[in-house]
């Protein structure tokens, strides 16, 4: 796909923030434990989402569009041996089916999935987690795939040996439905995770200690579907973007809604910046200034500064006065976006696999460019956006 665009505009309005990816994936995954017609409003029609509701659909879900973003799912008769394990290796979104998969029908057999080129991705984690209920992983090296099996997951207590996010996904959606007591330490904290252990708490799951790095989960036999539809919460990387394109364009930009507390880490990058921010409500307010100053960023585990928001801030850096630098420690390809803005004519250098450094200002030029994922693409949309 290629997509040309004309910058040089001050963007101003206001905006409705729809439902996060990275939270639509793991509730859709979730549906499969659940008995009953499940109904999400404020969902995003995403690639990724539809990809999966496809391979959810070809198991023998039902699943209908209520609306522009409410979505219906019922998976009550789903087979099983009809998951397309092709389909699954060609998306990373995928992943999240082990967990539900595993502890409804105690098996699963899949590929490793697939998913954007930011740097090497394995499923140990996923793997370790669920090895911890009881499952019995096998794999076969002629042909790639991974074989699942537990004739029953128990409760255990699993210190995860990294903060991974899907991981502590599949393995909550397996703990709510494993005999006994589960205990996850290092667990996973962020937004998409809180609404997913919230919307398993509405299905009839026992959860503690959401929102924190330790979670405590209590089996239960069986989850019904909510009466009412479950709002997808707001994604707080959408918001971190539309921020950085009204402090590039010098624009005027509101969007609701938002959930403020999940901004912090956002709102304490753009202070640094000395971009003018504030929040009202679930209505989040960023004004472009006249000036605006280098900072130093480190992406973290949440509550820190995401890393999926970390090229969206170097695009940032090309218009801040002074040196910036930019650390991402998670992934070891997520600074190849560097060598875009470069052509652009951004002062900017990869200074080893983790670490870049941006000077700035610097004013950018249109030209021909790719997007190596998700979030870089988002930032080269950006860059045109602030070019004149």
């Amino acid at each position: 796909m290629k997509m040309h665009i004309q910058g040089g505009r001050r963007l101003t309005g206001r905006i409705h923030i729809l439902g996060a990816k990275n939270a639509i994936g793991p509730l859709a995954a979730a549906s499969l434990l659940v008995k009953g017609k499940v109904r999400f409003k404020n969902v995003p029609k995403l690639t990724d989402l539809l990809q999966l509701l496809d391979i959810i659909r070809d198991m023998g879900a039902k699943i209908e569009w209520t609306g522009d973003h409410e979505l219906e799912i019922d998976t009550t008769n789903i087979d099983p041996n009809k998951l397309d394990k092709k389909k699954m290796k060609k998306m990373r979104f995928s992943i999240l089916l082990l967990g539900p998969m595993l502890a409804r029908f105690k098996k699963i057999t899949v590929n490793e999935p697939g998913g954007c080129s930011i740097g090497n991705r394995p499923i140990d984690t996923h793997l370790f987690a669920l090895s911890s209920l009881g499952a019995k992983i096998e794999t076969d090296d002629a042909d790639g795939m991974l074989y699942m099996q537990a004739k029953e997951l128990r409760g255990a207590y699993i210190a995860l040996p990294e903060f991974s996010v899907t991981a502590t996904e599949n393995l909550i959606m397996a703990a709510v439905m494993a005999e006994g007591h589960t205990s996850i330490r290092l667990a996973a904290a962020e937004p998409h995770v809180q609404d997913l252990c919230r919307f398993l708490v509405k299905c009839g799951a026992k959860i503690k200690g959401i929102g924190s790095h330790d979670i405590e989960i209590d089996g239960v036999k069986s989850l019904k579907a909510p009466k009412t539809a479950w709002s997808v919460v707001p994604d707080m990387l959408e918001i971190g973007t539309f921020a950085v394109a009204a402090a590039l364009t010098k624009g005027d930009i509101e969007m609701s809604p938002v959930v403020p507390e999940h901004l912090d880490a956002i709102r304490n990058m753009l202070n640094r910046a000395g971009v003018r921010n504030e929040v009202q409500g679930d209505v989040f307010r960023v004004q472009g200034v006249g000036r605006m100053d280098s900072f130093k960023l480190q992406t973290m585990i949440y509550p820190g500064f995401p890393t999926d928001l970390q090229a969206i801030f170097g695009l940032l850096a090309t218009q801040c006065h002074g040196t910036t630098l930019l650390h991402d420690p998670m992934f070891e390809s997520r600074m190849g976006y560097i060598n875009e803005l470069t052509k652009m004519g951004a002062n900017a250098i990869i200074a080893d696999p983790h670490r870049a450094i941006v000077t700035g200002p610097t004013p950018l030029r249109g030209t021909e460019i790719r997007s190596l994922d998700l979030r870089a693409g988002a930032t080269m949309v950006r860059s045109r956006w602030s070019s004149p």
